[in-house]
């Protein structure tokens, strides 16, 4: 579809579902025009619209990158304002999932749309072709359901469906712009019942509530071996069905059960008897404080009771024992791990193949049901429920062969095509090649290209031909047109002495005959930061030169980032914590995802940022130095963020903070493009005749007049009982760096002043019994100590 773009869009109902999708569409730069009733009392005829918006820009997490996007969004009503929509782009519906009130909102739409323009449902349960009757055949041509998962923000999947009467181009346009600005998977769904991914998930949540009763397992134990051992978020089954509300979970099923009739596992989609009582008894979840967990708030602890699904009474949780389950911690890779607890001899074992041979015939039989191709029921899942593996790229890490021949052994009926593809000497169901994945496409028996994957870089994907050098944990590899890639995947991505070598050697490979690094991890998240257990046990052993030769390696890597003779790009995304944060301060510039949540976090373990990342705030702090009290205004600005441990909520809040740099850094909302555009952004920097950067040796620092306000704050929060004595300690060691020392006066310094510095706090502070409290409690519980 040529030269279609969208700058304007409207959102018709202003609920939980279209309040948010206006603000996913303001963060990505839209005008959205927000309309919803006028409400039968009052004056303000935009009240609803109004309230609905505030509601959703107050609620946590926030739907929106920063509170300022909000003015992107104007608020009106159906009666007055409908005729705005002709300046419109893109007309999205979500109002109430009644059939006549959508039709009478398409007739007035009708009206005033611009012929040529989109316009969509969000509906999640109505049949899309029955919502066209009566209206134009250009109003069905650019007419579909566009399916966003809540909270839009936040989960990416975004399911297309079209009639039969949708332009194609209009169904390829939205595919494009769904991936590349809103960030989403978008999923091509037919127009069945529950769409693609909900019809997967909602089957899976009830073949689980069958087999707990049949198997005698507990809420607890279920949600243990349904969480982040098999790759699926940690709220599992029974938390995640808390969360969603088990009433909406019965409308689904019971959507499937009514309208699915030639479904061969229809009769799983009936709602078993306990969950039949528990709606009934508006234990319904979150929504209602009680569900398949309670917290009791009677309790000195707040203690979260598990629900007996015999008696319908709250108990003390047990931890659950299996195993399974302790064989699986010693293994890091999912799917060696997925393997492994699929052929365990307990009980685990058995659930783990009962519920996978159930799903693994479930999928197999909808395609060509829901879907054409496999693969997106496999995008749909990752996207819409948050696992790591679709229930096929699951299958495959188990052996696709030899589960089918154990599914026929217990009566589980997969669909024919599995054995048509095994027959024809196909093992997987997935496979690369020259850089791109292939998916095996059922009507033509052959492997063809997974769609969308035209300029992006997968490095899953690329050949091990790419790889041009490797240790333990980090990978540089060569991603095309002279410019490298290192990665890294130690446990959070920890940076510990293999990173750190990693990071050298792939400047000097790219000093020596390439054009620029591009930093970038796969995985869950960027980085935690530092290797805490290694500092802590130097300092625990007293080991203190080991320690610093430690630290100063860690500070002249990342200045060979900062100095070197090629361009180094960073490109976080998700948690990105202290050593990760100082990583990127120091690239030339940082390309991060819109959800990269960046922090120098030093301060809770009892230190204070050691790898540069207090040096480069002090080199900042002295770049925005202006007279007056606004130096002062810029110190504890700068201060704060390092002493409350501040960490960005998106990608442009870290600007805010100061981790990134206006005019300089970018965000990107798609993580799909994220690696090519990094790679572009350093190739941009070459070729503009990219210079060495000269070492800093005019930073300005405060000395004594920024030292007063530091002790100042500190004194008054201590005798305030805000902070502790140790914090107290840590407050004035972090200012003594940023202030450049006890200088008597305002004193240009350079950066290895000031790494020097850094670094001396920071082994002083190692020195500290607290400090190895605080170390000590994040590496065994995972919790900050406020000692």
């Amino acid at each position: 579809m040529p030269n279609r773009t969208i700058k304007k869009v409207a959102v018709l109902g202003s609920g939980v579902m279209g309040s948010r999708i206006a603000c996913h569409f303001a963060n990505v730069g839209a005008e959205v025009l927000l309309l919803d009733i006028v409400p039968k009392e009052g004056t303000d005829r935009d009240a609803v619209a109004k309230g609905h918006l505030a509601f959703a820009l107050k609620s946590n997490p926030s739907p929106i990158y920063d509170k300022s996007f909000a003015k992107r969004i104007t608020t009106g009503n159906f009666d007055d304002d409908l005729p705005k929509i002709k300046d419109c782009d893109w007309v999205i519906e979500v109002v109430v999932e009644r059939l006549d009130i959508k039709q009478q909102v398409y007739a007035n739409v009708e009206k005033y749309r611009t012929p040529g323009t989109l316009i969509t449902s969000n509906t999640s349960g109505i049949p899309i072709h029955s919502l066209l009757k009566g209206r134009s055949e250009d109003f069905t041509k650019h007419f579909l359901g566009t399916h966003f998962f809540n909270p839009p923000r936040y989960l990416p999947l975004l399911e297309l469906i079209p009639s039969p009467k949708t332009d194609p181009a209009v169904v390829a346009f939205l595919e494009e712009y769904g991936r590349r600005v809103l960030g989403k998977v978008t999923v091509l769904a037919k127009d069945t019942p529950a769409f693609v991914a909900n019809r997967i998930g909602v089957f899976g949540i009830m073949d689980i509530f069958h087999l707990i009763t049949d198997m005698g397992l507990s809420v607890e134990e279920v949600d243990r071996l349904t969480g982040p051992v098999i790759g699926h978020p940690k709220s599992a089954t029974f938390r995640t069905a808390d969360v969603v509300g088990l009433d909406t979970l019965v409308n689904v099923a019971k959507g499937v059960h009514d309208n699915c009739p030639k479904d061969e596992r229809n009769a799983l989609f009936a709602i078993p008897e306990y969950l039949q009582k528990m709606v009934e008894k508006d234990m319904l979840g979150s929504k209602t404080g009680k569900g398949f967990y309670f917290k009791d708030r009677s309790s000195k602890k707040g203690e979260i009771l598990s629900l007996d699904l015999k008696t319908l009474e709250y108990k003390p949780q047990v931890k659950p024992k299996f195993a399974t389950l302790d064989a699986a911690k010693k293994v890091d890779d999912l799917r060696e791990r997925t393997k492994l607890v699929y052929h365990g001899t307990d009980k685990a074992g058995e659930f783990y193949r009962r519920s996978f041979q159930a799903m693994f015939a479930y999928v197999s039989n909808r395609i060509p049901e829901i879907s054409d191709e496999l693969y997106r029921i496999d995008d749909g899942m990752r996207a819409g429920f948050g696992w790591e593996l679709g229930p096929f790229e699951t299958w495959e890490a188990i052996g696709v062969k030899e589960v089918m021949e154990e599914m026929k052994a217990k009566g589980v009926k997969g669909a024919p095509w599995v054995d048509e593809m095994i027959a024809a000497g196909h093992k997987t169901f997935y496979k690369r090649e020259g850089g791109k994945r292939l998916f095996y496409d059922i009507p033509s028996k052959s492997y063809k290209p997974v769609p969308g994957q035209e300029g992006l870089i997968v490095l899953a994907d690329l050949p091990e031909s790419s790889i041009v050098w490797k240790n333990k944990n980090a990978t540089v590899r060569d991603i095309g047109d002279g410019i490298l890639a290192v990665s890294w995947n130690s446990k959070m991505n920890t940076i510990g002495a293999e990173v750190i070598q990693g990071l050298n050697k792939a400047i000097d490979l790219a000093e020596e005959g390439y054009k620029g690094l591009v930093v970038y991890n796969d995985g869950a998240l960027f980085s935690a930061g530092a290797n805490v257990g290694m500092i802590f046990m130097m300092a625990v052993e007293q080991e203190y030169e080991d320690l610093d030769m430690a630290i100063r390696t860690f500070q002249n890597t990342m200045m060979r980032m900062r100095h070197s003779s090629i361009p180094v790009v960073a490109a976080p995304h998700q948690l990105t914590l202290g050593g990760g944060t100082e990583l990127c301060m120091h690239a030339d510039k940082v390309v991060a995802h819109a959800e990269t949540y960046m922090g120098l976090v030093e301060f809770g373990v009892g230190v204070i940022p050691g790898g540069g990342g207090s040096k480069e705030f002090a080199l900042r702090l002295s770049d925005e130095l202006k007279e007056g009290d606004i130096r002062i205004n810029r110190l504890r600005h700068r201060f704060l963020t390092i002493g409350q441990a501040k960490v960005s909520t998106s990608g442009q809040e870290a600007f805010d903070l100061g981790y990134l740099r206006e005019g300089l850094d970018e965000v990107i909302v798609s993580r799909a493009h994220q690696l090519a555009y990094a790679k572009g952004c350093a190739l941009a920097l070459w070729e503009r005749g990219y210079t060495k950067p000269p070492i800093r040796r005019d930073i300005k620092v405060l000395g004594r007049e920024g030292l007063g306000i530091v002790h100042v704050g500190a004194n008054s929060m201590q005798s305030g009982n805000y902070i502790s004595e140790h914090d107290a300690l840590i407050s004035e060691k972090l200012g003594y760096v940023l202030c450049g020392g006890d200088l008597s006066e305002i004193t240009e310094v350079s950066e290895q002043y000031l790494l020097d510095l850094e670094r001396k706090t920071f082994l002083e502070l190692c020195m500290q019994r607290k400090t190895l409290e605080r170390l000590q409690s994040i590496i065994t519980s995972g919790k900050v100590l406020r000692n």
